[in-house]
């Protein structure tokens, strides 16, 4: 049998989870990161979990399509409540906005605890969510960022330890992706810059009090791509 094809965002978001280290896929939908990642040997078993039976239940017909229900194990889950600490030592959470991985780590600190990886890939608020991480004693020991059709995925491997950043770039952008001038990153930050460029000459000459706000938030925001961008030319 053929091993199953996954997209570029998956396959990089899997290319974080240590070799050998049982795996829970939190918010699992088709169950493709786990079938992958057990057809690669790069896994022993998993955990696909999901808060909504549909989900789940899609993941459960790939998972037996595939032949690995012997590998491979469902669980209706909200975060990590059905996962016991120690049960799984590599954690994904993949496409969920930052605030909603803020709340499923929170809620599930003991587990969390008890990890030795978390892989993560939050969809909004990243610069945020990297903030938090630092708070509550987590490093960022990887990062990575591809472009599918058209759209932007950072995503981080992340291990216990402390965090230190120097900027406000590094939070925004990724420490790791500036520090190696990730090309995916550069070429995020130019379609940015285009971007805000366009949009700052439509409202140059609106005087109301919104195009003021939003004008002043554009300029801080390029002010950070300009230090972000600073890298590339160091």
């Amino acid at each position: 049998m053929k091993e199953l094809q996954i997209s570029k965002r998956l396959k990089a978001v899997a290319g974080f989870v240590g070799e050998g280290l049982v795996l829970a896929d939190v918010g699992c939908d088709h169950g493709y990161i786990p079938i992958y990642l057990i057809q690669k040997k790069q896994i022993p078993k998993a955990i696909a979990m999901d808060v909504n039976q549909g989900p789940l239940l899609r993941a459960a017909s790939h998972i037996q399509d595939w032949g690995l229900e012997a590998y491979i194990e469902t669980r209706l889950s909200d975060g990590v409540k059905a996962l016991e600490p120690g049960e799984a030592k590599s954690i994904v959470i993949a496409g969920m906005g930052g605030p909603l991985m803020e709340k499923i780590i929170l809620e599930g600190e003991e587990v969390f605890a008890q990890a030795e990886e978390l892989i993560l890939q939050p969809q909004s608020e990243i610069g945020a969510f990297r903030k938090f991480l630092g708070e509550q004693g987590y490093c960022i020991e990887a990062e990575n960022m591809v472009e599918e059709d058209g759209k932007y995925y950072p995503m981080m491997k992340v291990v216990h330890g402390n965090m230190v950043y120097s900027s406000q770039a590094e939070y925004y952008y990724g420490k790791e992706l500036l520090r190696k001038r990730h090309p995916v990153l550069l070429e995020f930050l130019l379609r940015e810059q285009k971007k805000a460029e366009e949009i700052l000459e439509r409202i140059k000459d609106l005087g109301t009090a919104s195009a003021r706000l939003r004008k002043q938030k554009m300029e801080e925001e390029a002010e950070i791509r300009k230090e972000a961008l600073a890298y590339y030319e160091m």
